[in-house]
């Protein structure tokens, strides 16, 4: 497993399962299962948008802009809103991109959320967040089928 800021452009983190590509792309659009169950809207369809909320602190609205099953899945944040944050809108206009790879008999999952990067105001706190949602959540519910979501009305790391 690895995180890093890639190319001081976007947080990146990679890791490898032995589940499928199907499984894997199947595991990623079950959003409720790995980041919130607290998400409205469709999240298994190209243009389908949905909204995420974290208590006060966080709220984003979401588009799906590319589902290839097995190899991708690519979000478009269209709003955000922080209220950590001199800048409430940070995310908005990125990218979240999942690419799924068959690699020596195992499925690497690479996640970059596009646009995030050091220099902005949440960037540790939203890397640290995606590195447990992705690489601890996402991965538990795609080897176990059970992830680490936040709960409804349930605080959770971000």
């Amino acid at each position: 497993m690895t995180t890093a800021p890639a190319g001081n452009a976007s947080f990146t983190a990679a890791f490898c399962v032995d589940q499928t590509p199907c499984e894997v792309f199947h595991a990623i659009n079950n959003v409720r299962g790995w980041w919130s169950e607290d998400i409205e809207g469709g999240t298994g369809k190209a243009r389908d948008e949905f909204t995420y909320r974290y208590q006060d602190a966080h709220r984003c609205r979401i588009k799906v802009t590319e589902l290839v099953p097995g190899e991708r899945v690519t979000w478009h944040v269209l709003d955000n809103y922080f209220d950590f944050t001199r800048d409430k809108t940070e995310w908005k206009d990125t990218d979240i991109r999942f690419e799924i790879t068959a690699r020596d008999g195992k499925t690497e999952i690479r996640f970059t959320h596009v646009g995030l990067a050091p220099e902005h105001e949440c960037f540790d706190v939203c890397s640290n967040s995606w590195d447990f949602y992705v690489c601890t959540s996402l991965r538990a519910l795609i080897r176990t089928g059970h992830g680490l979501p936040n709960r409804k009305g349930q605080a959770a790391s971000g």
